[in-house]
Parts: C-alpha cells; sequence; structure tokens
C-alpha cells in the first residue's frame, strides 16, 4: 500500500540553487575554481575547501547530471527519512568522499562537485529500498537502485578526471547511513 504525503523541499532546493549560483560564478571567473575546489596539496592553506568543493562543477554536463541525480536522490530520501536525515547523509557523505579524496587522489588534483554527497545518498536508499525501479540515461529499461548504484560506481573507475575516491567515500557513508536510517523507520512513504 502506498501512501502519499506533501513533502518540503525548501532544503533540496536551497542546495540545487546554491551549486547553481556557484557554477555560474565560476563561469565568470574561472580562477574561482581553484579557490573553492578541493587540493589536497593544499588542504593546510584552504581548510574550506573540504566543504565548498561540494558546490562546484567544472561543466555544464557536470552540473546537469548532478543536479537531476541530487533532485531524484534527494527528493526521495527526504519523503522515506525526512529532510533532516537527507541533509545529514548528503554533507556527510559529501565529508566522507572528500576526505578519501585528499588520501587517495594526487596531491595536485582539484577535486569539485556534489558526487561524494550524491553517491551518498543513493547507497542510502540503496540499503533502505533496494528494488525501487529506476532509469539511468541512456538506458531505457528500469532497473532496481542498487544494480543502478554499482553500474555507477563502476563508470566511476571507467572515466578519467572522475574522482571515484569521493564516490566511494560517499556511497560507504550512504550505504552506513541507510543501515541506521532503515532501522529507525520500518514503513516508507512514497
Amino acid at each position: 500500500m502506498r501512501t502519499y504525503r506533501a513533502v518540503n523541499l525548501n532544503a533540496l532546493w536551497f542546495l540545487i540553487a546554491l551549486n547553481v549560483v556557484i557554477f555560474v560564478i565560476t563561469l565568470a571567473r574561472r580562477e574561482t575554481i581553484y579557490f573553492l575546489g578541493l587540493t589536497p596539496a593544499l588542504l593546510s592553506q584552504q581548510p574550506w575547501t573540504i566543504i565548498s568543493s561540494m558546490f562546484v562543477h567544472g561543466s555544464i554536463f557536470h552540473i546537469l547530471f548532478n543536479m537531476i541525480a541530487l533532485y531524484f536522490l534527494g527528493s526521495f530520501l527526504i519523503r522515506a527519512a525526512g529532510e533532516r536525515s537527507f541533509l545529514a547523509v548528503f554533507f556527510l557523505g559529501g565529508l566522507a568522499g572528500n576526505i578519501l579524496f585528499v588520501l587517495l587522489a594526487n596531491p595536485f588534483s582539484t577535486g569539485v562537485g556534489a558526487s561524494g554527497g550524491i553517491f551518498a545518498l543513493a547507497g542510502a536508499l540503496a540499503v533502505m529500498v533496494p528494488r525501487v525501479p529506476v532509469l539511468i540515461f541512456p538506458i531505457p529499461i528500469p532497473m532496481p537502485l542498487w544494480i543502478a548504484v554499482i553500474i555507477l560506481v563502476f563508470i566511476s573507475f571507467l572515466l578519467s578526471g572522475i574522482a571515484w575516491q569521493a564516490h566511494i567515500g560517499g556511497l560507504l557513508l550512504g550505504l552506513v547511513a541507510g543501515l541506521i536510517l532503515r532501522r529507525r523507520r520500518r514503513t516508507y512513504y512514497f
């Protein structure tokens, strides 16, 4: 039985708007990417980048795909676990992803994007509702969420220029968060 309820998406829309505003700023001033992006070798001089890098994107496709994923996964998790849990999973997942990026990436590379937080949302949902059907562009066949997450992680390793460390860090945090959230709430509303 499915029940529907009104969901307040203010936090989600705020995060999307913040990402878009910062993207527009980086279009006007490209050097902003290096001021807000996470470069492991510069972390001690630019400690804010462990957080600010989650809101910076390198291209129109980067922000487009990330914001679409953030909207769908975020709105789903808000309905399943609430706005506070959504924010906690997103930010802690982004932070975990960035920490893994600092530990494992080239110290002079710069990491940007919301992918750590987005993979955390996906990981939490994959534990909470693993069989919910989703679509991955350009595959036109619905598949269970857990399979979609595995495919996206695999793609992270295939394509160059992707901070797979952030994806893995966010996903691991999301899996743990999903276990915690699943124990807290037995009934999900979608």
